[in-house]
């Protein structure tokens, strides 16, 4: 396995955990990479730097990131994200891992990127519901804006720096695991 596979990984890896708190940030911030040729993306993937598809994703990210400042419409857009986010995170990865064999390719992505951005979405929607059932919502913006920020800092790492991004996932994995442990009921 090569530096530049094991680099794509992480940028996939990175990229996946990002798409769990905002689905559109980090493909677009990927297309825009692509569309700067920064990344390459792989052979059937290079749509995502088109022109096209930068507009669109940059319009879809900035509806996103609004629409998650509006209480009652952030708990409906969690309900459609979760599953929208396992695809995300799957595409992401796929698109990046380079120089595997499809089959590898393919389990890496719907593991690594799929489940990986399954968790924090699920764990982000049901924090955000929490936050909903006891601040009646008022405290949601600042969740929508903590998740928005964590989305960029891991996409702009996993862009410039995967291996740093990689880290930052396995953080964001550890705080959510001790988190849900300690409110899990004891039984």
């Amino acid at each position: 396995m090569t530096f530049e596979t094991i680099l794509s990984i992480f940028l996939g890896i990175g990229l996946a955990a990002s798409v769990g708190f905002r689905i559109f940030l980090p493909l677009f911030a990927l297309s825009l990479a692509a569309y700067l040729n920064l990344w390459e993306l792989n052979e059937k993937w290079e749509w995502i730097g088109s022109l096209a598809a930068l507009i669109t994703f940059g319009v879809a990210t900035i509806v996103e990131i609004f629409a998650y400042f509006i209480p009652w419409l952030d708990n409906l857009l969690d309900s459609f994200a979760v599953p929208m986010a396992a695809l995300a995170g799957t595409a992401v990865m796929v698109s990046t891992a380079s120089n595997l064999d499809p089959v590898i390719t393919w389990t890496l992505a719907i593991i690594a990127g799929g489940g990986t951005a399954t968790v924090i979405k699920g764990a982000s929607a049901t924090g955000r519901l929490a936050s909903t059932a006891t601040t009646a919502g008022v405290a949601n913006p600042v969740i929508g804006l903590v998740e928005t920020a964590t989305a960029a800092v891991v996409t702009a790492a996993s862009i410039f720096a995967p291996m740093l991004a990689a880290f930052l996932v396995l953080i964001i994995l550890l705080v959510l695991f001790r988190f849900f442990r300690k409110i899990k009921p004891k039984t």
